[in-house]
């Protein structure tokens, strides 16, 4: 200000000279005068270091919620979970596997020393209680989760045995005193199982039927069966699959279509054309290099759709089918032993398959609608396709046939209803907390491979693609995001779990980092430190601002963004840097709050 207190430059120049500076530079300044604070506030200033700074592409608005671009850029910058806070040891082997209780107020880990640990939230973990499952011949426990009153946990675990074994366990843990209330066999073990309601969990089982082929049957069990029954608590099967190829059914989970109509979108999800074969019922492809692609170039990967899965053909098809077999034999049309099977295996089929429900994407009862979403295939044992199954509403309880209604008739399998083709190896999904969206990680085949062998699927992609699919549109809604890697092959792979809360997205990875991306503006916020494969994330259902991260280091860490740590007064711990995972460089925090620049000034 001059001698009348007059500003020495206009605010103008002070804008355009404002915008050579950086977030810090402009904090800074803004606490100099009025002028200057008002001129470091503007809106249009903020818009520019905000894509600036963050990397995001221009294209994308701000999110719909936002009351303005400084406090868009205070929310990305303060309110990540980023910051370590605790470390928990108890564990003395890899860490396998994070579930919340849906309360918020536990959480428990699942280890390679057969262990599953249930702790107390209550600003710093605590454990409550320890269970080992050596006793009951597991090798180590896997996956865990809460049931909806979280009075439950199911415990997933893996029976002792050979490399080549797949058979598990689920175990029903009360939480009212800890005891053991049930045990169901699992096979195979990388079911995991999950909770269709409060009373009722859905296991598997496997059924060998030929080399390349078998059968899948998914069972509803009553978590309240003694332990010492010998029946192991099958009391329903929900559904019979065929599986071709050497491919089985993997990671069940349900989604609750009831929940469709909460705030909880993917801000900018519809802006992205998918693959015009979701809306017509025919798989969809994920992996086209151009949304302008209605073909895939990629011929190993037939077109799967509900007409076309086993039942759904007439019998006169059916029959054609043969014949055409037959001539190809006779005509001496050279076929190895397993192509031979699989055909066999798919004609016989197509008499004794129901066919698939007709009104999976209809609107009709969409409130009381579940879908049962699970990881299959077709060419090969590597998961590479999610299969989707409706649950009626008479399956939802136990009553009724321990076989099922239809036991004896001739139609004995069951169709899928809808088939998303990912075309690479899935190595792990989450739901949105509306269950609107599934999120999948996926190591990707190359672009034109040919599977020849189901015993020998092709190489995987050291970067894993994290696609996500709009479960009312069954559409892919984003382009992958890409950030976290992985380097081990088909057959040693990890399962790398991830998690959603309504604003990001976590996910382990096997360079030794977990990852949080922003759900609205597709870009990665942080990398959070481990020493070793992080082999799951949690958020906390009730504070997305809370994340647990586990390790192969046999550790769980504790992270909380740089705004709760003030609030709770906690002791500043060390802050690793925040890295954008863009093409943007961000610069390290230093560990101090966006807030530290301005919240001295008088004008703020």
């Amino acid at each position: 200000m001059d001698d009348g207190g007059n500003p020495l430059l206009p605010d103008s120049i002070l804008f355009d000279i404002f915008q050579y500076l950086d977030y810090k530079d402009v904090l800074s300044v803004g606490q100099v005068c009025h002028q200057w604070h008002a001129v470091a506030r503007d809106e249009v200033l903020w818009k520019e270091l905000f894509y600036r700074y963050y990397g995001v592409a221009r294209d994308v608005p701000r999110h719909p919620a936002a009351v303005s671009w400084y406090s868009e850029f205070q929310r990305l910058y303060d309110n990540i979970p980023c910051v370590q806070v605790q470390t928990l040891k108890e564990h003395s082997d890899q860490v396998l596997h994070l579930s919340f209780s849906h309360n918020g107020y536990m959480f428990a880990s699942c280890s390679k020393d057969c262990t599953v640990k249930i702790w107390n939230n209550d600003l710093t973990f605590s454990l409550l209680h320890s269970s080992n499952m050596k006793k009951f011949n597991w090798s180590y426990t896997q996956f865990s989760q809460f049931n909806a009153d979280d009075s439950l946990l199911l415990v997933s675990g893996v029976f002792m045995g050979p490399r080549t074994s797949s058979s598990g366990e689920i175990a029903v843990i009360s939480l009212e005193n800890f005891t053991l209330l049930s045990r169901v066999r699992n096979k195979p073990y990388d079911v995991f199982g999950c909770w269709l309601n409060e009373t009722n969990l859905i296991s598997g089982n496997l059924h060998r039927i030929g080399y390349l082929t078998s059968c899948s049957v998914l069972w509803l069990n009553n978590a309240f069966q003694g332990v010492e029954s010998e029946n192991m608590n099958v009391v329903k099967r929900l559904f019979k699959l065929q599986n071709l190829n050497a491919s089985t059914i993997r990671t069940v989970m349900v989604v609750d279509c009831s929940r469709y109509d909460s705030a909880d979108l993917p801000h900018q999800g519809e802006q992205l054309a998918s693959s015009p074969a979701a809306a017509t019922g025919q798989a969809a492809d994920l992996c086209s290099d151009s949304e302008e692609e209605e073909e895939p170039k990629r011929q190993a990967v037939p077109e799967l759709s509900a007409e076309d899965s086993p039942g759904a053909k007439s019998e006169a098809e059916a029959g054609d089918g043969l014949d055409r077999f037959l001539s190809d034999i006779m005509e001496g049309r050279a076929m190895t032993e397993m192509e031979m099977e699989t055909k066999v295996a798919q004609l016989l089929a197509k008499k004794r398959t129901k066919p698939p429900e007709p009104n999976l994407l209809s609107l009709e009862g969409c409130s009381k609608k579940k879908y049962l979403i699970f990881t299959t295939g077709c060419l090969t044992y590597s998961p590479h396709q999610i299969g989707i199954k409706q649950i009626l509403p008479h399956q939802m309880t136990t009553a009724g046939p321990v076989l099922g209604e239809e036991r004896d008739s001739d139609k004995f399998f069951d169709s899928l209803d809808h088939v998303i083709d990912i075309h690479g190896h899935i190595i792990g999904m989450g739901l949105s907390p509306d269950h609107r969206y599934l999120y999948v990680n996926s190591r990707a085949w190359p672009q034109d491979c040919v599977i020849s062998d189901p015993l020998q699927p092709p190489p995987i992609a050291e970067e894993i693609d994290l696609h996500v699919l709009d479960l009312k549109t069954m559409k892919e809604v984003k382009r992958a995001l890409r950030a976290h890697r992985a380097y081990t092959p088909s057959d040693d792979f990890f399962f790398i779990f991830l998690d959603v809360s309504r604003d990001f997205v976590a996910s382990g990875a096997e360079d030794r980092h977990g990852y949080i991306w922003d759900r609205h503006y597709n870009i990665c916020l942080a990398k959070l430190q481990h020493d070793d494969v992080v082999n799951s994330v949690a958020f906390s259902p009730v504070e997305q601002e809370l994340l647990l991260t586990a390790s192969d280091d046999c550790t769980v860490k504790v992270w909380r963004s740089p705004r709760t740590v003030r609030i709770l007064h906690a002791e500043k711990p060390r802050l690793p840097n925040l890295v954008q995972c863009s093409n943007a460089s961000r610069p390290d925090n230093g560990g101090e709050s966006f807030l530290h620049y301005d919240a001295m000034s008088p004008l703020a």
